[in-house]
């Protein structure tokens, strides 16, 4: 807030601003204390004040403000109905309201209420070349020349997962358990495994891309992400102590209904190098330094805000040189799987969505 009034009002907008509030804090707050708490009427402009029965409350001149206030409470409308000229509507009796609408005809500092994670409320826009005598009526549509932008609730999956939104991912795990290569059967292998043993400390840096907004039916609604990733992998048991693997892939988001809760599964594969054993007579140790890698991973994503979320899952890894080392030393590659943890932080400027009615 300290960020609009301060930093782009000139000395006039200040002193009205100033002089608002001061009428308000007289005027409005000792109805609110006696009537129910959380409404209070307002207009736009002077037509109200004129149209009314009593002039109480009408003191703050529209003409210099912008705004003009009534605190008597009323029951003969819905609450939540935004009118404009001489009609009336109910808002929540919250601060930011009706500061929302004194700097909603400013344009220096109207875009900063629209994108602010703090700012809830429908905001009517006057779309430019429209007459002034464009206004919302009850049981009627607004006119061609009214646009009513409303923001999602933070908590909206529009929020979190969104056409061409740009991830940065740091995760780490740890891939203790050994298993044979999962497509031996594509290969005609046994599913064999060696008496060498590996233990994977892998640290993944990542940039991701969603692709698309959300969609789809029933459990397969959600969006996707492509993934480039660069791996340091640390081999705290092995013949072998290091791997570094660049890797491209993907990432399907589960996005429900509702919360913050999404389930994901991904694929990556990757080339790298590792100071391979085998030439140097360590049996079953991996033949060359050039290396494949194979990821695939599922867990669940908890988006803690539009710009940060955590997620943790299980990640197989799969580390091999594709026979390219044969015949003159073996491949037998690595397979091992265990838990995954990560956080993920939106890059660029941050934007609440909103959807749009004309």
């Amino acid at each position: 807030m300290r960020q609009c009034l301060c930093g782009h009002l000139n000395r006039s907008d200040r002193l009205k601003l100033i002089a608002t509030m001061a009428m308000l804090t007289v005027q409005v707050m000792p109805t609110l204390v006696q009537a129910q708490p959380g409404e209070y009427r307002f207009s736009d402009g002077p037509e109200w004040c004129a149209a009314t029965a009593s002039q109480e409350g009408c003191g703050v001149s529209a003409a210099e403000t912008g705004i003009g206030f009534n605190a008597q409470l009323t029951s003969d409308e819905p609450e939540g109905t935004v009118r404009s000229g001489a009609s009336a509507g109910i808002l929540h009796a919250d601060w930011p309201a009706a500061l929302v609408n004194f700097c909603a005809g400013s344009t220096r500092c109207a875009d900063w209420f629209i994108s602010s994670p703090r700012s809830l409320y429908p905001v009517a826009q006057r779309a430019p070349g429209a007459s002034d005598s464009s206004k919302f009526d009850e049981g009627s549509k607004p006119t061609s020349g009214i646009v009513v932008r409303t923001l999602r609730p933070v908590d909206s999956d529009h929020n979190f997962f969104y056409k061409n939104k740009l991830e940065f991912s740091l995760e780490s795990g740890w891939l203790p358990i050994n298993i044979p290569f999962v497509f031996d059967v594509f290969l005609g292998d046994g599913y064999t495994m060696t008496d060498l043993k590996y233990t994977l400390a892998p640290i993944i840096a990542s940039v991701r891309w969603q692709t698309g907004d959300v969609k789809g039916p029933l459990i397969l609604r959600g969006n996707w992400d492509l993934e480039a990733s660069a791996a340091a992998v640390v081999i705290p048991r092995g013949p072998e102590t290091r791997y570094f693997a660049f890797i491209l892939g993907f990432r399907r988001n589960f996005v429900p209904g509702r919360g913050r809760f999404a389930p994901y599964f991904d694929g990556r594969l990757g080339l790298g190098e590792i100071n391979a054993k085998e030439p140097l007579g360590v049996l079953y140790a991996q033949g060359q330094n050039f290396t494949f890698t194979m990821n695939m991973g599922s867990g669940v994503r908890y988006n803690i805000s539009p710009r940060y979320a955590i997620w943790s899952g299980l990640n197989w890894m799969h580390i091999s040189n594709l026979y390219l080392s044969q015949p003159q030393f073996a491949n037998y590659g690595i397979n091992v799987y265990g838990p995954m943890f990560g956080i993920d932080a939106r890059v660029g400027r941050l934007r609440l969505h909103h959807h749009a009615a004309e």
